[in-house]
């Protein structure tokens, strides 16, 4: 049996890279799927709302469009500037935060004033990054911005708990998506520096979207009933070691 089988389900950001995939997962896996995006994912067997995450009203509308029942949300939709503080506008600033952060507030308020109605309660899986915790050169808006989504769901968690609501959080590493091109495109030599990323995994390569969809499947299904108010790393164990490599040795 699916292991989402019957479950309604939402995904923002949906229309490619991680949202893509975790979109393919749930399909597969049973799941009725509302795909949230600006642009129409080319997926069978979902229903498509082009959403604005930013604003309020059309997150509202969105979780209106999946009915009297919801039961998980998976909040992906995300941006980055490759910047410095220092390099940053005001303009900059508000994009990242908007989305990142406001659309994710926005989402996860609608989320749960929905699941709050329905008294079943229900699953948030916010998209966070280990960038929440261990900035990314050049990236310093998109790095405050995962911080406060990790804290979010934590909040989240603590107080909705008792409204049988689940949020958790997914802090991918190094991801093969198009936001991890734009990054070493900053580099003198983007193929040398995408080698050497790769080398630094314990793993031996970076992630896919696949690997971060199997753990959204995980945290959506009933198997994870226990589970609230954790962000789960998946970066090929990145983060896990030593500044100092074998070859350091």
């Amino acid at each position: 049996m699916s292991r989402l089988s019957g479950l309604t389900t939402i995904v923002t950001g949906a229309s490619s890279g991680i949202g893509e995939a975790i979109t393919r997962r749930f399909v597969a896996e049973g799941a009725t799927v509302f795909a949230a995006s600006r642009r129409q994912p080319a997926i069978d067997g979902i229903t498509w709302v082009e959403t604005d995450v930013t604003s309020a009203a059309a997150c509202n509308e969105l979780i209106a469009a999946a009915g009297n029942t919801l039961d998980v949300i998976v909040n992906n939709a995300g941006v980055q500037i490759e910047k410095t503080i220092a390099e940053t506008t005001d303009e900059d600033y508000d994009f990242v935060m908007d989305v990142n952060v406001r659309g994710v507030f926005n989402c996860c308020r609608a989320a749960v004033r929905q699941m709050q109605s329905q008294r079943t309660g229900g699953s948030i899986i916010n998209i966070g990054s280990i960038a929440g915790n261990n900035a990314d050169h050049g990236m310093a808006v998109y790095n405050a911005t995962k911080g406060a989504v990790h804290a979010l769901t934590r909040a989240i968690a603590t107080d909705h708990g008792r409204d049988a609501i689940r949020c958790n959080a997914i802090s991918p590493g190094w991801i093969l998506t198009a936001l991890a091109d734009a990054a070493f495109d900053l580099a003198v030599d983007p193929a040398a520096a995408r080698a050497a990323t790769e080398r630094r995994h314990p793993a031996g390569r970076m992630g896919t979207p696949d690997d971060i969809a199997g753990l959204a499947v995980y945290l959506a299904s009933s198997e994870s009933s226990f589970v609230s108010g954790s962000c789960y790393t998946i970066d090929g164990g990145l983060t896990a070691q030593s500044p100092i490599s074998p070859d350091d040795l």
